[in-house]
């Protein structure tokens, strides 16, 4: 039986998104049938307001104007410390943990010359400037480990000005974690991060 176009299109543009298979986006399109026309109007209209999302111009992060929250605190952009990640949602757990207080880079992804991600692909241009414009003393690499994550790290310490701290996040065994069930990557990171204790 042949569902109507309406619904195999629907279907189509969520199966678009990661991890949303057709039998996960067909159940999920099929329950929205279910819904009065004011939720359908409301969740189209919000899905048609991103198109009008900004990012901030400073870090990247989204905004709803020129510079977001965390740019626009000054407590954070006296702090001295910038925080650089690979994506958006980095920033959110970084931000979730409540331990980091100062200010981000978000780079949209990592060197890989294999994709054809260069520097001019990510957001480099105003990284310098910022560095100098909040006299940022401290820089946390807060990347991924993996050749791409280590190979941005290492382009960054080298247009990094010299007088600028650099500290890559430590990775390694989770807390409750035990050794015998982490993969070799893991164990190697760890002992990479040992500390004198």
């Amino acid at each position: 039986m042949e569902l109507p176009e309406k619904i195999l299109n629907t279907v189509e543009s969520f199966s678009k998104l990661p991890g949303v298979g057709r039998k996960t986006a067909t159940r999920q399109v099929l329950q929205m049938t279910k819904w009065e026309a004011p939720a359908l109007d409301s969740f189209s209209r919000s899905v048609s307001e991103l198109q009008s999302l900004k990012r901030c111009e400073d870090c990247g992060f989204f905004s709803e104007s020129k510079l977001c929250s965390i740019c626009l605190d000054q407590d954070r952009a006296s702090a001295g410390v910038l925080c650089i990640v690979e994506e958006v949602t980095d920033c959110m757990a970084i931000e979730k943990s409540q331990a980091f207080k100062g200010m981000y880079h978000v780079l949209g992804g990592v060197l890989n010359p294999m994709l054809g991600v260069g520097p001019g692909s990510l957001r480099f241009e105003n990284l310098s400037s910022r560095i100098k414009k909040h006299n940022i003393t401290e820089v946390i690499l807060a990347l991924n480990p993996s050749v791409e994550g280590d190979a941005t790290c290492s382009y960054i310490k080298e247009v990094i000005p010299e007088n600028v701290k650099v500290d890559r996040i430590g990775f390694g065994i989770p807390i409750g974690g035990s050794l015998e069930y982490l993969d070799s990557m893991t164990i190697s990171k760890a002992l990479e991060n040992k500390k004198l204790l």
